[in-house]
């Protein structure tokens, strides 16, 4: 199945989960998303190859990072309601604290929305909401 029947397919049956399996990346850090209170939220479950430091032990910037992007494009493909992948044009990431041996989510919201270009702001957390890990700031190609 392409991208693109992905998406239509995730639509029709309103489950974003068929976009994320689509996505290699996402299905190998073992992401999902739901509906919470009519916000996507993505979850990524704990696995110990997404350590990046084993001292703490902590997850990787990078897969904080990915997962704060995944986040991000969900976010823009359900909200604008487009058939194909947004480009990433800029990503900008705020690590606040490390981010533990844990399950981690994340949950992005559309705050621009131009012809061609749109802004996305992410929050991730763990245990708790209020206790955010890293937030994000994307500027994505949508046409």
């Amino acid at each position: 199945m392409s991208l693109f029947d992905a998406i239509r397919s995730a639509r029709a049956a309103d489950d974003p989960n068929l976009i994320v399996d689509a996505i290699p990346y996402a299905v190998y850090l073992g992401l999902r998303a739901s509906f919470v209170d009519e916000a996507l939220i993505c979850r990524m479950p704990f696995d110990d190859k997404l350590v990046g430091n084993p001292l703490l032990p902590a997850l990787h910037g990078g897969v904080v990072g990915a997962l704060l992007e995944n986040a991000a494009l969900l976010s823009l493909l359900w909200a604008l309601e487009i058939d194909q992948m947004p480009k990433t044009i800029t990503m900008t990431v705020d690590y606040l604290r490390s981010a533990g041996p844990k399950q981690t989510f994340a949950c992005g919201t559309v705050t621009k929305q131009g012809r061609r270009v749109a802004n996305v702001r992410v929050e991730a957390w763990q245990d708790d909401r209020a206790r955010i890990v890293a937030t994000a700031n994307g500027h994505f190609l949508t046409a």
